[in-house]
């Protein structure tokens, strides 16, 4: 929240300085052009302030390149920064998955181990069935 209040107030910070510029260009022109001198008087005014915003403009332009290349740094750390975090939370889920996957079939064959089991109970008790049915039918048949 407080970031984007600081990013509201630097665009609103350059959204004013920016109007002072052109509003700074706009009465310096109109102020030469209304001014009572000379036609020789007034070229020589007007290639002066020309050279002035030229020297201006090349002092914004470079302060334009120092911006950008901080503000392409800053991007370039945060997202590398980024980049980390989903790597080592992307690594931390997948190791919990993997650790969830093991566990049900630990548990999926400890059931199948134990039906095995049960069903292997379930024959034996039937076979000493089958055996004392068989002694009780050859003992009645003696």
């Amino acid at each position: 929240m407080a970031q984007q209040n600081n990013n509201q107030s630097n665009g609103n910070g350059r959204d004013f300085v920016l109007g002072s510029l052109i509003g700074g260009v706009v009465g310096a022109v109109v102020a030469l052009l209304f001014a009572p001198k000379s036609g020789r008087e007034l070229r020589d005014n007007i290639n002066e302030s020309s050279g002035e915003w030229r020297e201006r403009a090349g002092e914004w332009k470079d302060v334009a390149y120092e911006k950008s290349g901080e503000w392409k740094n800053r991007a370039v750390e945060t997202s590398s920064q980024w980049s980390k975090n989903v790597s080592e939370k992307s690594n931390e889920v997948s190791g919990k998955v993997k650790d969830k996957v093991k566990n049900i079939r630990s548990n999926e064959d400890d059931e199948a181990e134990k039906a095995a089991q049960e069903v292997a109970e379930a024959i034996e008790e039937a076979a000493q069935e089958l055996e004392k049915q068989q002694d009780s039918t050859t003992s009645s048949n003696l």
